[in-house]
């Protein structure tokens, strides 16, 4: 793995990290320094976008404080504040993962691995694919949710997805420039997920861990989000 970032960096590439933020003053300083620490011991030219989607806590200025590049929006929701990051991100590769602190930023090496090697162009951070103890972590309703959309988006594209609504991603930005998004909510995961498969893109998973947040609650609706996902799958599919 260290041979392959050197020969990458030799090429100069740029890594830029999105993440997108909500009121999560209490992690997002926190999220934002293990993540600079890790790509600075990976090595590589990295650049940390922390988009702040009309948070009315201290959230841009913790990420601001930790060095990130603060972007500043009035609150629209993840899928906004995402396609916002990701029109200024200048790098070769993007990396998604949440605020809240339930993705390690320690990982991040394993969802580049497959992109790095050229064997991927979209890479997803499975909380499911191996990890049972993952399971135990997540609410039954967001589980059961995420199987229905898995197994959508399966008889949709033929392609066997675990964990179709995780924020933590590796993506080729020329990739990302081709899809178009739309979303505003959390249903972009599952817009630009479909959208890459059906563009013929190789999308690959690698499992990762996850950590419930112990501060602060989730921002995700259940019954309206989900419906809104179920939405995106169909559309992104047929359009």
């Amino acid at each position: 793995m260290v041979k392959q970032f050197e020969d990458r960096k030799r090429r100069n590439f740029l890594v830029s990290v999105v993440i997108p933020v909500f009121n999560e003053e209490k992690t997002v300083g926190n999220v934002v320094t293990r993540t600079k620490n890790t790509l600075e011991k990976m090595g590589v030219t990295y650049e940390i976008l922390a988009v702040d989607d009309g948070s009315n806590d201290r959230s841009a200025d913790v990420a601001k404080e930790q060095k990130a590049t603060v972007l500043r929006a009035i609150h629209q929701g993840k899928g906004f504040a995402l396609r916002s990051g990701f029109r200024v991100a200048k790098g070769e590769f993007v990396i998604t993962l949440d605020a809240d602190g339930s993705h390690k930023p320690e990982e991040i090496p394993l969802v580049l691995r497959y992109l790095l090697e050229d064997r991927a162009d979209f890479v997803v951070g499975s909380r499911f694919s191996k990890s049972e103890e993952n399971k135990t972590k997540i609410p039954k309703i967001n589980s059961s949710g995420n199987k229905l959309f898995n197994n959508l988006t399966r008889r949709l594209t033929g392609v066997k997805i675990t964990d179709s609504q995780s924020g933590f991603r590796a993506i080729r930005a020329s990739l990302i420039k081709r899809m178009k998004l739309r979303s505003r909510g959390y249903e972009v995961e599952s817009e630009m997920l479909v959208k890459a498969l059906r563009m013929g893109a190789r999308v690959k998973e690698t499992s990762i861990s996850f950590d419930q947040r112990t501060v602060g609650h989730s921002k995700l609706d259940p019954i309206q989000d989900g419906a809104r996902i179920l939405y995106a799958i169909i559309a992104s599919y047929l359009s």
